[in-house]
């Protein structure tokens, strides 16, 4: 069966291409806008689902990987900022606080209908900052495409003062650990899989 990353995100490609599986890449094209009364949860998880089932269509026959996160600071949902303005204001309000980044994932078997979902969070501590240190990073990064602002991966990692995960992939955006075990349990075993 193919494996197909129902994602265009750049961080969910290296994040899969680690695991030395060969897999499709395809737009799911959903709406990711919260359902009023919807929980941070039940959004990401919402929407991983919506995304994997996106793709089934073009890929009748296929494990399909959909993946959605969601960043909670207090009762506020925060996104992706798009450009400089909005990632100054998030990182200045997120500042000195703990927020919760819910990760999810679906894994959805096109042929069987069979679909697993999870949602990992991750508390992430951010370290009291002032303006100065918040322009500073934006001049050297462009975190415009990840919610939050805050780019784990490179430059972003000076930010965080602590982080609480099952699973340090789950921020990037991918928990892996968790999407290998799904794959697991549809007969894809990573570590002994080879190429014919």
């Amino acid at each position: 069966m193919k494996l197909v990353l129902a994602s265009t995100s750049r961080y969910r490609r290296e994040l899969l291409s680690r695991l030395s599986l060969p897999f499709d890449v395809c737009s799911p094209n959903v709406d990711e806008t919260p359902l009023p009364g919807e929980t941070p949860s039940a959004t990401a998880l919402r929407l991983s689902v919506l995304k994997a089932q996106a793709a089934a269509p073009a890929f009748p026959d296929a494990l399909i990987i959909g993946s959605d996160q969601v960043l909670m600071l207090d009762s506020e949902q925060l996104g992706k900022p798009g450009n400089h303005e909005n990632a100054f204001a998030q990182l200045r309000k997120m500042q000195g606080r703990a927020m919760v980044f819910h990760t999810a994932l679906t894994l959805l078997n096109s042929r069987t209908g069979h679909a697993q979902t999870r949602d990992v969070p991750t508390v992430v501590h951010i370290r009291p900052l002032t303006d100065a240190q918040i322009e500073a990073y934006l001049d050297k990064e462009t975190p415009w495409d990840c919610a939050g602002s805050a780019k784990s991966e490179s430059l972003g990692i000076a930010l965080m003062q602590r982080m609480d995960s099952p699973d340090p992939t789950a921020l990037v955006g991918l928990p892996l650990m968790a999407l290998t075990e799904m794959l697991l349990n549809e007969g894809v075993d990573v570590l002994t899989w080879r190429a014919d």
